[in-house]
């Protein structure tokens, strides 16, 4: 396995046809999914390149990122036990200079769920990933469906951008207590943690309502509310709860087609998300 740090690395290192798993770090067995998944997309003659890079633009509280977990050691070990070929790693410094003052923005899919909630983030979202896609050059990307809205727009800015890259999604990987993985679990204490798993159960008890043929959203949302908040430990707030149609995130006034409820919840200071299709 390559490790590479620098920009200047990478024209002769990086392979011609490669799957790019992009990350922050903190890799987790959600991660080792998204590998595992680029690895069968490359084949035996493709290669897989894992980006690990902490990208400050798209955090809207200095705290989180300063409190962001990081384990580059193990999770570079991670990378070798799951073949991966190239391992990027930049630092911030190199990555954006220091009077960077181009950005790229998303004017629609982000209007809801987190891009309402974390303003900029996308904004960070956007340009982190299409300058690791002109750097790295890969033919196809991996994203997980726990960042919904971030797969959305990613598959928007590829299309809006004629990139030739081939976006493909893996479904939510979760512990077997429902909760989905994520490198901010580990910041959770013990009472959070064994709590936690209630935003999946909630918005399940939500989704079971289409069985009944309800349609209107405020009956959904309502209903996982209650589940959200019966019973919560102190420390949990809701940040957003909301019924957004699945290709353009925009809020639904009632499950007609295909749906996406997502809720984001914080336990104190952290901040964790899921969501379920209807």
């Amino acid at each position: 396995m390559l490790q590479l740090s620098s920009l200047t690395d990478l024209p002769s290192n990086i392979p011609a046809s490669s799957v790019l798993v992009p990350t922050m770090g903190a890799l987790h067995e959600g991660h080792a999914a998204l590998i595992r998944a680029a690895r069968e997309i490359a084949g035996a003659s493709g290669s897989v390149v894992v980006s690990i890079f902490l990208n400050p633009l798209q955090f809207d509280r200095p705290g989180d990122l300063a409190d962001y977990p990081a384990s580059l050691e193990e999770d570079l070990a991670l990378c070798r036990s799951l073949d991966v070929n190239v391992v990027f790693t930049p630092s911030p410094a190199e990555f954006y200079a220091t009077d960077h003052s181009v950005r790229v923005s998303e004017n629609l899919l982000s209007r809801n769920l987190c891009g309402a909630a974390r303003p900029g983030h996308f904004e960070g979202v956007c340009t982190v990933v299409l300058k690791l896609f002109h750097a790295l050059l890969p033919s196809a990307a991996v994203f997980g469906k726990k960042d919904y809205q971030q797969l959305a727009i990613i598959r928007r800015l590829v299309r809006d951008l004629f990139l030739p890259i081939e976006i493909h999604d893996i479904e939510t990987v979760r512990d077997p207590d429902g909760l989905a993985l994520s490198s901010r679990n580990l910041t959770l204490n013990q009472e959070h943690r064994a709590d936690a798993p209630r935003i999946h159960r909630a918005l399940l008890a939500a989704r079971d309502l289409r069985e009944t043929g309800e349609q209107r959203s405020e009956v959904y949302l309502e209903a996982a509310r209650h589940h959200l908040l019966h019973d919560a430990p102190a420390g949990l707030q809701i940040d957003y709860l909301e019924l957004v149609d699945r290709e353009n995130l925009q809020l639904l006034p009632k499950v007609a087609g295909p749906a996406l409820l997502a809720a984001a919840v914080y336990y104190d200071d952290v901040r964790l998300i899921d969501n379920v299709e209807i």
